[in-house]
């Protein structure tokens, strides 16, 4: 149906086009999710596999948690590891003139 053609659709027509668009929407990721589900399926049947075999022999990166090496002097259970991005309460002790040696555990 063209969508110059709307116009000319009953408003009947129109109600059931626009319960069937949001039936559309709805539904497009579980759509598209098995469209790739098959691709892989596919793809690892081609090379003699299962998907689930594939799947299940894929290493899964978890990090494990770091100690934390600096405490917020005013709130203790505000801590951080030194990794990553520092928290306001680090920058902002910082900015006030402490080290991190200061905020070191």
């Amino acid at each position: 149906m063209a969508l110059e053609n709307l116009n000319e659709l009953s408003l009947d027509e129109l109600k059931k086009l626009q319960k069937d668009v949001a039936k559309a929407i709805e539904t497009y990721e579980d759509r598209a999710l098995k469209a790739v589900r098959a691709e892989m399926d596919a793809l690892a049947r081609q090379h003699g596999y299962t998907l689930e075999k594939v799947l299940a022999n894929t290493p899964v990166s978890a990090r494990k948690p770091v100690a934390p090496k600096y405490a917020n002097p005013e709130d203790s259970d505000q801590t951080w590891s030194g990794r990553g991005r520092k928290p306001k309460w680090v920058v902002d002790a910082l900015a006030k003139g402490k080290s991190l040696e200061d905020l070191a555990i």
